[in-house]
């Protein structure tokens, strides 16, 4: 109470920090870096060795599981998983929690020291998962002659753009790249007796440049230089080749040209590769606004210098839209939810200047959390605002209570400091109190683990600082202004309890008069509670919501192997199913391997025709209908919370034989399952392999070595690159072939190769025999296992895990094998569990905050008697909206855990002063009820009517707002109702009232409100 009395004597020390934290708000304000996401790693890296043409079983041999065995010592790593195609080997780790970014270190030095030691390997890449995208801008030049945009690209786009401080680097792709391509002739190497690698090795030796050594004896023991280089296509052709008659030129044997490089693009717009594809990636230190506005203004002055007239530069996605479309929308639901709060107070207190001093306290809490969120280095995104939205109907609560506390005591007569004083005293527990279960209920969050954990955790933090930043302010600002600024107006006619008021004192007295009318009402919420249970499967379940953002990415996994004009075909396919998906504008196909990355853009405002979520199932059910035609795995977002398919389902064991059987028999009990789409399996996904088998007794008798038959077999399909030349200031390789290639098996057994007796077809010494080779072999620290996986159509993942989950426990495996499911379906069973544990704990900790408060073991279980009514109203809310049962709307459920408990912290503390104060059971809940009526609904409307808003929510993070603010608003009001009610039930049924106390009772003058 002194600390109170200072406050209260030092208004004008109140008001100068009250300004000097605005200032220092709206200096945070302005400089919070704004972006989606937060941005940081999780505990999981990512291993991918690249190996030529070695088909699957060989690459698992000498790449996968050496380098498994190796990465399961490191300290830290928790689990290896493996995925090995045809020329590649895709690691997965999960690191124990926390020791992501230390153990990734000794991952990548592990695999750079092993990466002699591994056959074949091209290329390896490594690193650890998080939310920093490498490029957040995308463009392309189209619309003109493809060499002249290249020049643009190259010479303009590129650097100038790469110039600019925001920009770290300018991807190209598409541009026109050339190669030299000389193919030879057979028969007149044949006829010049010319061998080819001797030929090659001619050809490399003639463009080549190396220092030779120094010639000391001279002054400044100048360098001997030796340069053959050639930088004109006739050169080439000029290039000496030594014969057993002399020397010829190389286009004697050879044809040499200059061709536009094969596959040098590896997108397609529309289902063309007519145009150049850039991404542009920002700088270290700058957000992705900033990036876009200094990208945009540098194309802006590069058109108006008009260096594109005969051709357009056109933005496919810029990452800066969503981050401000999502701040915006998010931004303004917070400031209608505060205007809302405050309109709902005016109703409620019908006091001008009431309403002013809770207004002001708004912006004051909002700013001195914007302060501290500045303070601990966090940036302005989606959940960061979220967790601020969330927070703006709670941040009034504290201040409500106070105020409204004040202002009664005003009512009753007391004077101005007086009234002030004895108000806050009143309810200071309470709302300590109150503040602490809101809090404590997301201690337990950090058990998430992974990336929903850490998303999860940022959003908590913002929560507590809004409502530690509240509780500040309430009892700072709403004391020292409510002193002489909060009048009431004294009327002759004495103050009379409303309609309302004395409905509910009837109602209540007759809820406690007796024990079993309190046991018939706790009994009547048992069933309400009970019953409501039967709605939770009609609820839809996801793992993450999907952002609308009128604009989509989509993974198309393919068979591995696939040609380039396969390649070619799938594309127009895909482009000519997208071109007919309504309010689809324009689609890029990105080849990324094994896979088509697909950014799909739709149209926006005013020519919208349909939502996102049926544009989306369009695209999906289009592209899915080409897997009859076309060897498209599967159809997936990439945009979705989980990790790959939406079901999928391992099968663990030795033998392959037997792993196909059961995959196929679990396949096809899969595919009874409603709402499952494109069921495979990731053993039948094959590619023809041709073995070559020798027959040894004819090479030997033909004078031939098995080494030297390899050798011919190698020049027979001769195809690579030797060299690079410099052409027109352009790096361009230089590649070999024969006109005439054996690109089939026909023509390769008919290729001839010198033996004693003449030449000879290959067909006499060799035979080609077809097998069939995985095109993928998947492992789990180090166990083979064969996926069963599937794509959702029309049902949400909640009902297809149950009805899979069915199947699984159906089926029946023999000794050795294994069975689980994997997936969104793994990852949605996991976090079920996570977020009971988190459940558990957080109302475990509200009842120690509660016994402490209460000194009471009793006490703290009567107000937690509102909890399961509280999920009646979460069940009802969801399944009336049909919003998705989420890890965001399991986020509500918690926090709404530590909300809804406020309104019974205060009946209860008010009911425990009553009795201290001499009232009897009965009397005290009758009267406590009155007291806290009008404030628990203000703090109960204000706080869903902050939320609204972000309820109510479209756009880019509506998803993500919708879900979690539709449980808080629909639990707290179904609970505010109830708890007046339920709150005295359980009170008056575990309380002791002896016979004289009743007897007093029943003639109470309290009581007669009953009758």
């Amino acid at each position: 109470m002194k600390a109170l009395q200072f406050i209260i004597r030092r208004k004008i020390m109140v008001g100068l920090l009250s300004v000097l934290i605005v200032m220092i708000g709206c200096y945070a304000v302005l400089n919070l870096d704004e972006e989606l996401l937060p941005s940081f790693t999780v505990d999981m890296g990512y291993v991918n060795v690249y190996a030529g043409d070695q088909p699957a079983a060989e690459v698992e041999r000498t790449i996968t599981t050496p380098l498994e065995t190796q990465l399961k010592d490191v300290d830290g790593v928790k689990e290896v998983s493996s995925t090995t195609y045809a020329g590649q080997s895709s690691l997965q780790i999960e690191f124990e929690q926390g020791k992501g970014e230390e153990s990734i270190k000794e991952v990548e030095s592990l695999v750079n020291a092993s990466k002699p030691d591994l056959p074949g390997v091209e290329k390896v890449e490594s690193g650890q998962y998080g939310t920093t995208q490498s490029y957040q801008f995308f463009l392309d030049v189209s619309g003109g002659d493809l060499k002249e945009m290249t020049v643009f690209a190259k010479d303009t786009l590129e650097p100038r753009l790469e110039e600019l401080p925001e920009v770290r680097d300018v991807d190209l792709s598409g541009a026109l790249e050339q190669e030299v391509m000389i193919e030879f002739d057979r028969e007149s190497l044949e006829e010049e007796q010319l061998d080819i690698n001797q030929v090659i090795g001619v050809i490399q030796q003639s463009n080549s440049e190396s220092t030779l050594g120094e010639l000391t004896g001279e002054t400044d023991s100048p360098s001997l230089r030796w340069n053959t280089t050639v930088d004109q296509l006739n050169d080439i052709e000029a290039i000496d080749i030594p014969t057993q008659d002399g020397t010829i030129s190389l286009d004697k044997i050879a044809a040499v040209s200059l061709q536009p490089k094969e596959s040098s693009s590896f997108v397609w717009k529309n289902g063309t590769k007519d145009f150049i594809f850039a991404q542009i990636g920002g700088a270290d230190g700058f957000t992705d606004i900033e990036t876009a506005e200094a990208v945009r203004g540098e194309l802006e002055s590069i058109k108006e210098e008009g260096l594109t007239e005969s051709f357009q530069v056109n933005e496919i996605v810029a990452q800066a839209d969503y981050v401000k479309d999502s701040i915006d929308g998010v931004t303004s639901n917070i400031l209608i939810g505060g205007a809302i709060a405050i309109v709902i107070l005016l109703l409620f207190l019908r006091n001008i200047r009431a309403t002013i001093i809770i207004g002001v306290s708004i912006p004051t809490s909002i700013l001195l959390t914007m302060a501290s969120i500045w303070v601990f280095d966090y940036s302005l995104n989606i959940l960061t605002l979220i967790g601020l939205g969330l927070g703006i109907g709670m941040m009034v609560d504290s201040s409500i209570v106070i105020l409204e506390s004040i202002y009664r005591k005003k009512e009753q007569g007391l004077e101005q400091i007086s009234a002030v004083l004895e108000g806050t005293r009143e309810v200071a527990s309470a709302v300590l109190a109150s503040m602490l279960t809101t809090i404590v209920v997301f201690l337990p969050i950090g058990l998430l683990g992974g990336e929903m954990g850490q998303f999860m955790m940022v959003l908590s933090i913002v929560v507590a600082i809004t409502l530690i930043s509240s509780v500040i302010v309430s009892f700072t600002l709403i004391p020292a202004l409510s002193e002489r600024f909060l009048m009431h107006k004294k009327t002759k006619k004495p103050n009379t309890e409303s309609s309302w008021i004395k409905g509910y004192g009837r109602m209540t007295a007759w809820v406690v008069k007796k024990k079993r009318h309190s046991a018939a009402v706790i009994g009547l919420f048992i069933l309400m509670f009970a019953s409501s249970l039967f709605l939770v499967t009609k609820i839809p379940m996801t793992i993450m919501p999907d952002m609308f953002n009128r604009y989509a990415e989509v993974i198309v996994d393919f068979d591995s192997g696939l040609a380039e004009e396969d390649k070619e075909e799938l594309v127009q396919q895909m482009n000519d199913s997208l071109e007919n998906v309504k309010d689809v504008e324009s689609n890029y196909i990105i080849d990324d391997g094994n896979m088509f990355y697909t950014i799909i853009n739709m149209t926006k405002d005013k020519e919208i025709t349909e939502d996102q979520d049926l544009v989306n199932e369009n695209i999906f059910r289009s592209l899915r209908a080409l897997q009859d035609k076309q060897p498209i795995q599967s159809v997936q977002s990439a945009m979705s919370g989980g990790g790959g398919f939406p079901v999928e389902v391992q099968i663990k064991g030795d033998s392959f034989e037997e792993l196909n059987l059961l995959a196929k028999d679990f396949a096809n009990d899969l595919k009874d399952i409603e709402g499952l789409a494109g069921v495979t399996t990731s053993i039948d996904r094959t590619t023809k392999e041709e073995v070559v088998e020798v027959k040894e007794n004819v090479v030997k008798n033909a004078g031939l070595t098995t080494e030297k038959l390899k050798l011919s077999l190698e020049q027979a399909l001769l195809n690579t690159s030797i060299s690079e030349v410099t052409i027109d200031e352009a790096q361009v390789p230089v590649n070999v072939r024969w006109q005439e290639e054996a690109d089939t098996s026909q023509a390769l057994m008919d290729w001839t190769i010198p033996t004693e007796d003449g030449n000879k077809k290959l067909s006499s010494f060799i035979a080609l025999t077809s097998v069939d080779t995985p095109n993928e072999i998947s492992h789990i620290d180090g166990e083979r296992f064969v996926s069963v996986a599937a794509d959702i159509e029309g049902r949400d993942l909640g009902a297809v895990n149950r009805d899979v989950q069915k199947v699984i426990e159906s089926f029946d495996t023999p000794a050795g094998y294994d069975i689980s499911a994997a997936g969104d379906l793994e990852q949605q069973q996991e976090l079920i569990q996570e977020m009971i544990l988190i459940l558990g704990i957080a109302i475990f900790l509200v009842y120690l905050v509660m016994a402490v408060q209460f000194n009471h073991l009793l006490h703290p279980l009567i107000v937690m008697s509102v909890i399961p009514i509280t999920i009646v109203g979460v069940i009802l809310g969801l399944f009336l909206t049909q919003r998705e049962l989420s890890v965001m709307s399991g986020m509500g459920v918690v926090m709404l855990i530590g909300i809804v408990l406020n309104n019974a912290i205060l009946y209860i503390d008010r009911t425990n002063q009553l009795r201290r104060q001499g009232y009897r059971v009965e009397e005290s809940l009758i009267e406590a009820g009155k007291n806290r009526m009008r404030p628990i609904f203000m703090t109960s409307l204000t706080t869903a009517g902050g939320m609204l808003p972000l309820a109510l929510a479209t756009g880019s993070a509506g998803n993500y707002q919708a879900p979690m603010a539709t449980v808080i608003i629909s639990g707290l009001l179904f609970a505010t109702i109830l708890t007046l009610v339920l709150i005295p039930a359980v009170y008056r049924l575990f309380s002791k009232t002896d016979r004289k106390e009743q007897k007093e009772l029943e003639t109470s003058p309290l009581n007669t409100t009953a009758g």
